[in-house]
């Protein structure tokens, strides 16, 4: 199974974010935008793993002791051109936590021998992937929107483990969810 750690935006801050994504050229032009429920902040990924690494992934989000401070979604940009162009909202707050919370994240499952991505963390939330189906002005514009937003502040409160099924109509299934202590 393919799986990744992520911390999830409660719905208040989703529902906030989403009605600024409708109103962008991006999904009337119907790019594929992904539904909000998706939207997430990936901490590790993990990639594809044998069945019982699910239950030593868990043991590790378990184990983490560290806290994050609030975050909210503010700004966006945009990575890749052409067909491979992929719309974001970025964040503020305890963005530094949450790096914190991310490299806990990362060790506490490599001490039980799964090995994470060794990507550079840049936290982030996928918003749509336009590739090509917009024109340079829409995406101007959809960019310029996004730089202004700041959404609602929000209490990173667990850490959640998910399995993701790729294909025509991707799919994410939480497998466990660790609480972390608040600050």
């Amino acid at each position: 199974m393919r799986l990744f750690v992520a911390v999830f935006p409660p719905p208040p801050a989703l529902a906030h974010l989403s009605d600024l994504v409708d109103r962008l050229s991006v999904s009337r032009a119907h790019a594929r935008v992904s539904p909000p429920e998706r939207w997430h902040l990936t901490l590790a990924f993990l990639g594809e793993v044998p069945d019982d690494a699910a239950e030593s992934a868990t043991a590790a989000l378990n184990a983490v002791t560290g806290t994050c401070g609030e975050l909210s979604v503010r700004g966006g940009g945009k990575f890749g051109h052409g067909r491979s162009t992929v719309l974001w909202a970025g964040l503020a707050g305890d963005v530094d936590g949450l790096v914190r919370l991310g490299r806990e994240v990362r060790r506490e499952l490599r001490a039980r021998r799964l090995h994470p991505d060794d990507k550079r963390f840049q936290p982030h939330l996928t918003l749509a992937r336009p590739g090509d189906r917009l024109p340079a002005p829409a995406l101007h514009a959809d960019l310029a929107a996004l730089s202004d937003y700041h959404g609602p502040s929000w209490a990173v409160r667990e850490l959640v483990l998910v399995r993701s099924e790729l294909g025509p109509k991707p799919s994410y299934h939480p497998l466990s969810a660790s609480a972390l202590r608040t600050e």
